[in-house]
């Protein structure tokens, strides 16, 4: 089985990824459709954080959450 990595547009990854959901060839597994949304969301909050429009944590208070 071959892998593919590809880049989508946010607005465009949920059509798209129903859409491959429907053929009969391709493998999307559920943990990895998961991970991919936390990462997806991750790099949106750390992009509006550089924008200032997040507050940023302080590493001792992370390092307290853990």
């Amino acid at each position: 089985m071959k892998q593919l990595t590809i880049n989508i547009a946010d607005n465009k990854f949920d059509v798209f990824l129903e859409f491959i959901k429907t053929l009969d060839y391709v493998k999307v597994a559920d943990d990895e459709e998961k991970a991919l949304e936390e990462l997806q969301n991750s790099l949106i909050q750390v992009k509006l954080m550089k924008e200032g429009k997040l507050p940023k944590q302080s590493a001792e208070d992370f390092l307290n959450e853990l």
